[in-house]
């Protein structure tokens, strides 16, 4: 009899490979190195029109097929459908911060790369998420470098802990 894994327990048991890096070597990408910044300047892409809204802009950093796992939320499939949450429930009312030096990059050969971090989200009317005052989450985003674009093909977004 054949076994077949679900698709995010391939993804989970990946990540777990690339966490775990032979006698103290790591793949990490530094912050200095330039699959790091080029990381860095898409995560600011994605998060700037998230939190102004420009559901435009921010579609077009997801694949069409993309799959977003929320720990609360359950999954959703495709680009038009995370759009549209998006507008529907986070415009206007939730930002979001990357919390400082939480960002970790790891290069997919043959495919773009594994992005990993924390983040605070509060509500869009404060200037910044405060600890006091924001919820925290961890997340994972798959990026696929195709065609000279890169664009988000899976998320999973985990371990929400509410404001206190």
């Amino acid at each position: 009899m054949r076994h077949r894994l679900p698709l995010a327990a391939v993804f989970v048991l990946l990540l777990l490979t690339l966490a775990a890096p032979a006698a103290g070597q790591t793949r990490q990408s530094k912050p200095t190195d330039e699959l790091f910044k080029t990381l860095e300047s898409l995560d600011a892409q994605v998060f700037t029109a998230y939190n102004t809204c420009d559901i435009e802009k921010f579609g077009s950093l997801f694949d069409d097929d993309v799959e977003f796992y929320h720990d609360r939320g359950g999954l959703s499939r495709g680009r038009k459908e995370l759009v549209i949450a998006i507008k529907n429930n986070i415009c206007g009312k939730v930002r979001r911060d990357l919390v400082q030096g939480s960002m970790e990059v790891h290069p997919m050969n043959n495919y773009g790369a594994l992005q990993t971090g924390s983040h605070r989200f509060c509500k869009s009317t404060e200037a910044k998420c405060e600890p006091a005052t924001s919820g925290i989450a961890k997340f994972i985003h798959l990026w696929q470098q195709k065609d000279g674009a890169w664009k988000i093909t899976r998320v999973i977004s985990y371990d929400h802990v509410d404001s206190r």
